[in-house]
């Protein structure tokens, strides 16, 4: 079998053009994905049984229905509805449900497995449930968050290629249409595949160094705050001065 390099340099732009508005789709979607999965996960950990409920049966739809159904029922939904949303941010707004969907679970897990005592401290100290949050459970779980929220954001930008499916001018979509006028899959789709490749490998190379840097920070933080190092200072029994 031969390659024929010149469907690739002659159709560079093309392919350069997709890899840049799947990059838009995945930031975009990444950011509000994280946003809408803070209250999903509030909400499944809430221990209000409507609320829960609303929270897991979210959760059951978005993470059980294929992915390429989300994106038909947002795009063709809201034309249905009398509102016709562009094609891109039809996209946009089926990858944030997704990703909200697993962001969510990574939050929950994350958090739950943190010792139940965490919460009680905070509020021994005089903190608020907001407070502690901030100070004692978030700081806590930054670390342990990362490694599958970086599986999430792979999957994810896997996942934008199915938007194709509505015309949106992603990585995928070009590749098509290289392919339609060179009639060279297979040097296209190697191309495609490459680029993907290239994304989500410099995306964990990224959150691999976020991690190193978010450890060397919590343990450089003081294990004690201000408040308990002085209480447990001015409670600690003095010892006696050795006599000479």
């Amino acid at each position: 079998m031969q390659l024929d390099p010149t469907v690739i340099t002659d159709s560079w732009q093309l392919f350069v053009t997709g890899a840049f508005i799947t990059l838009q789709l995945s930031l975009i979607s990444f950011v509000l994905g994280l946003l809408l999965a803070v209250p999903v996960a509030a909400l499944s950990m809430s221990s209000h049984a409507v609320l829960n409920g609303i929270a897991i049966l979210y959760l059951a739809i978005i993470r059980g229905v294929p992915f390429i159904a989300i994106v038909f029922i947002v795009h063709y939904g809201t034309a249905t509805m009398g509102a016709r949303t562009p094609a891109f941010w039809s996209g946009v707004i089926a990858l944030t449900l997704f990703a909200s969907a697993y962001f969510s679970e990574v939050i929950r897990s994350t958090v739950s497995a943190l010792p139940p005592g965490q919460w009680d401290s905070g509020r021994v100290v005089g903190m608020s449930r907001l407070q502690t949050l901030r100070y004692i459970i978030i700081p806590q779980s930054l670390g342990p968050m990362i490694p599958p929220g970086v599986n999430v954001t792979i999957m994810m930008i896997k996942e934008s290629s199915v938007i194709s499916a509505i015309t949106v001018g992603e990585l995928t979509y070009q590749g098509l249409v290289v392919q339609g006028n060179t009639f060279a899959p297979f040097e296209v789709f190697i191309t495609v595949a490459l680029i993907y490749w290239g994304i989500t490998l410099a995306f964990s190379r990224v959150a691999i160094w976020a991690e190193r840097r978010i450890g060397a920070s919590q343990r450089s933080i003081r294990p004690v705050g201000g408040i308990a190092e002085r209480y447990l200072t001015l409670s600690r029994p003095k010892r006696r001065a050795e006599k000479s």
